[in-house]
């Protein structure tokens, strides 16, 4: 069955579709990571993007009941070139197309790929929409229909992806902390990395009052990563500022990080095409260190690499960027017991550089004192 992926530049990518048939809008994006569709495709960070995988063959080891990073798949649309004809994998329980067309993902294969990232590289991430079967029209009314979706830029997306009530990821043997976890995206795989190290972590909508997390008592706090425009994220930004005034730790990652910044008085800014894969170089500038990331950001905060900045609670500085393009990728707060980073240390499909972050925080809440009585740090990381 034809389809076609249409840009809001009017560009036409045809071939055939490939789970469930229909029309997806969305924000058209690429990702390089050779490993991990599955992460990939239920990671809420991607909530109404239209995902292109940059590897040619996608689907061989199938689809299992593990590796989900939420409840069910986030992405818009999915695009691919070859997708594999039968999964190989003991731990697969289906195809990969049968879990796009169960869950209504509409996808295109059987398209250049290269060319369309190399398109989006040149022209920058875009809306675009998937159509095929009832859904296909006339050209010109198609490229109306994409151009009459909402924009990246001021969508507030992290309500639709949070959690609707609060629960409980026991630690791993006795527990050491509690951690009051902020979801505005959260993947599974984070609150089971913090319990690994005896951390009870306490996964909280996005609209929680800082009287709910004192009531609480945590050693931390833990902001997530998520989908949208940091500039909407105006009460998690407010309640950030709230836990800094009472100097609970705070560790950020991702879109925790944009709203970390945010909250210290940095602004964000769209990126050309953002940063989205398994081998994305960063640099600490305080050890020289550099470390493969995992990330999927369309955003970044301002700022140069090693910058310092004031901020209504004491200095901070940049402490993390990418040798790429100068990307910030990582914020530390000076006087307040806080630090965040733009890449994901939990990632389970990808590299494991970054794991020591979840430590740091831990290190972290170690140097304060009891719940709900937190003293002051220096060492924001």
């Amino acid at each position: 069955m034809t389809a076609v992926l249409v840009l809001e530049d009017g560009r036409v990518f045809r071939g055939e579709a490939y789970g469930a048939t229909g029309q997806a809008l969305g924000e058209a994006v690429f990702t390089t990571g050779m490993t991990g569709y599955q992460e990939t495709l239920t990671d809420p960070s991607y909530h109404r993007q239209i995902v292109v995988q940059t590897a040619p063959q996608i689907g061989n080891t199938g689809w299992n009941d593990e590796d989900d990073e939420s409840a069910r798949i986030q992405v818009a649309g999915y695009v691919v070139r070859d997708p594999s004809r039968v999964p190989s994998s003991w731990r697969s329980r289906r195809s990969l197309a049968d879990a796009l067309t169960a869950q209504g993902i509409v996808g295109l294969a059987g398209i250049d790929t290269r060319q369309l990232v190399r398109h989006l590289r040149e022209q920058g991430a875009m809306r675009a929409g998937v159509f095929s079967g009832d859904a296909l029209a006339p050209h010109d009314e198609l490229v109306q229909r994409v151009l009459d979706s909402p924009r990246m830029e001021g969508s507030d997306l992290y309500g639709a992806v949070t959690t609707a009530q609060p629960y409980v990821v026991p630690a791993d043997g006795p527990t050491r902390f509690r951690v009051a976890a902020l979801d505005v995206g959260i993947k599974s795989n984070t609150p089971r990395m913090l319990a690994a190290r005896g951390i009870e972590v306490h996964v909280l909508p996005a609209d929680t009052s800082v009287e709910a997390i004192e009531e609480l008592a945590p050693h931390g706090f833990f902001l997530s990563n998520g989908p949208g425009d940091p500039a909407t994220a105006d009460g998690p930004v407010a309640l950030t500022r709230q836990v800094l005034e009472r100097r609970i730790p705070l560790f950020g990652i991702c879109f925790g990080n944009q709203i970390l910044a945010r909250a210290l008085g940095r602004g964000t800014y769209k990126l050309r095409y953002g940063h989205r894969g398994l081998n994305i170089p960063v640099v600490e500038h305080a050890t020289g260190r550099v470390a493969i990331t995992s990330q999927n950001h369309g955003f970044a905060v301002e700022g140069e690499a090693g910058e310092r900045f004031d901020t209504p609670f004491g200095p901070a500085e940049i402490t993390h960027t990418c040798p790429n393009d100068g990307c910030v990728e990582g914020v530390q707060a000076l006087e307040v017991p806080a630090f965040s980073v733009q890449y994901h240390p939990e990632a389970a499909a990808g590299p494991h550089d970054a794991g020591d972050l979840f430590d740091r925080f831990v290190d972290l809440m170690e140097a304060g004192s009891a719940p709900g009585r937190h003293g002051s740090s220096k060492e924001g990381a």
